[in-house]
C-alpha cells in the first residue's frame, strides 16, 4: 500500500475526540496519561525521528492512537505498539484493520517487555512516555542502544533537560551522564501542556538520541552505573568522600582528577576514565 492511500484510509477515520468520548477512553492518572490528539503535532514528532524506513518501530503508551496514526503514515516497515490500559483494545483494533499485518499491538507491561526479541533490526522507538515510568524505560534501553537506530521520545520537558545537560549546570547529574556516555542527544522539540487532554502540570519536550559512535569500548555501562550512583547519591560532597566505598582518593588520584571536586564539575570524559580506573582495579 502506498503511503498516499494509508494516508487516505487515516483520514477518514473519526476524530480522535469523537473515538475517546465513544469508548470512554479517559486518561488515568494512576498509568501517567496524557494524550496528544493533535494530529499536526503527532506528525512533526514522527518527522523529526528522521529515517524510518525498514524499521519496526515501537511506540510505548499509545492509549487512543493519535501517535500511531503519524507511524502509520511513515516509512516504517511495522509498528509495534506496547499498551498496559487494556481499554485500549478497540480503538486500536481499527487502525490494525486498515493495514494487516503492518500493526500490532502487544498489551503488556513495556518495563517487562524486551523489545530487541520482539522484531529483528533495524529498530527504533517513537513515544509519548507515560511520566510515570518514561526514564526507566530509558535507562533498559539505553543498556542495549545499539540494537536501536534511534530514541525519539517525549519527557516531562525537565527530565529532558536532564538527558541534555551540561556539566557545571544545575540540571547535569546521573542521567545526563548515563545517557551522553550511551548516545548523542538532542532536544528537538517543546511542547506545551495544553497539547495534551487532559493538560499536565509542566510541559513537555522530545528528545532524539541515536547510538554514540565513538564510546569507549574499554568502559562498561554497569561501570558508569556504578560510578555515577556513588558520585551523585552524595552530590553536594567532594569525591573523596562521595566515592569512598569505591576507592575514594586512590582511585581519584589514579584518574588524575582532584579529589575535592564535585560530581555536577566532571565532564563526561572525566567519568569514562573514573570508570575505566575503577574496573582495572577491580580485575587487579
Amino acid at each position: 500500500m502506498t503511503k498516499k492511500n494509508m494516508q487516505a484510509l487515516l483520514d477518514d477515520l473519526p476524530p480522535l475526540r469523537e473515538e475517546i468520548a465513544a469508548y470512554g477512553l479517559m486518561a488515568k492518572k494512576s498509568m501517567g496519561q496524557h494524550f496528544l490528539l493533535d494530529l499536526n503535532l503527532t506528525k512533526r514528532i514522527v518527522s523529526l525521528a528522521g529515517d524510518l524506513s525498514g524499521c519496526t518501530v515501537f511506540e510505548i503508551g499509545p492509549g487512543p492512537g493519535g501517535l500511531t496514526r503519524a507511524l502509520m503514515a511513515s516509512d516504517a516497515k511495522y509498528v509495534v505498539a506496547i499498551e498496559k490500559d487494556n481499554r485500549c483494545l478497540e480503538i486500536l483494533s481499527h487502525l490494525q484493520a486498515i493495514s494487516p499485518g503492518r500493526l500490532k499491538t502487544i498489551f503488556t507491561d513495556a518495563l517487562e517487555a524486551r523489545l530487541i526479541d520482539l522484531a529483528p533490526a533495524p529498530r527504533a522507538i517513537v513515544a509519548n512516555l507515560p511520566y510515570n515510568v518514561g526514564t526507566p524505560l530509558l535507562i533498559n534501553w539505553l543498556k542495549q542502544i545499539d540494537e536501536y537506530r534511534s530514541l525519539t521520545l517525549m519527557f516531562q520537558s525537565e527530565v529532558v533537560d536532564r538527558i541534555t545537560a551540561s556539566p557545571k549546570s544545575k540540571a547535569y547529574g546521573r542521567l545526563s551522564v548515563i545517557t551522553q556516555f550511551c548516545c548523542d542527544a538532542k532536544r528537538v522539540l517543546s511542547v506545551p501542556a495544553k497539547a495534551f487532554t487532559p493538560p499536565p502540570k509542566i510541559a513537555s519536550a522530545v528528545v532524539h538520541l541515536t547510538p554514540r559512535k565513538k564510546r569507549p569500548k574499554d568502559v562498561s555501562f554497569s561501570s558508569i552505573e556504578t560510578i555515577t550512583a556513588a558520585a551523585f547519591g552524595q552530590r553536594r560532597k567532594m569525591l573523596r568522600s562521595s566515592l569512598k566505598a569505591l576507592g575514594g582518593e586512590e582511585l581519584l588520584t589514579r584518574a588524575k582528577i582532584n579529589p575535592t571536586r564535585r560530581a555536577e564539575e566532571l565532564s563526561l570524559a572525566e567519568f569514562e576514565n573514573l570508570a575505566r580506573c575503577w574496573e582495572t582495579a577491580q580485575r587487579a
